[in-house]
């Protein structure tokens, strides 16, 4: 059996991050959701996920709406960035 040649395009790193990064920022295309959003991804220990998902449900909202708002405040945008 022969092997498939190592393919590195789909997982490469761009050799400037500038465009790749603002790339999230294009405008929806062809009827995609109005509302875009960028998933990330963290790992945090199971102890810490236990206390987050316990806070948000104390406040009556969802942990991702608790972590856009503790982000946002973490990081406001500064005068001159894209909203």
């Amino acid at each position: 059996m022969s092997q498939r040649p190592i393919s590195r395009d789909f997982a490469a790193r761009p050799a400037d991050p500038e465009p790749w990064i603002k790339a999230a920022d294009a405008p929806p295309r062809n009827g995609e959701a109005a509302g875009f959003t960028a998933r990330l991804t963290i790992d945090v220990t199971p102890d810490l996920r236990g206390r987050i998902k316990i806070a948000a449900f104390k406040r009556g909202v969802t942990v991702a709406d608790m972590l856009r708002d503790l982000l946002a405040r973490e990081f406001p945008a500064t005068s001159g960035d894209p909203s």
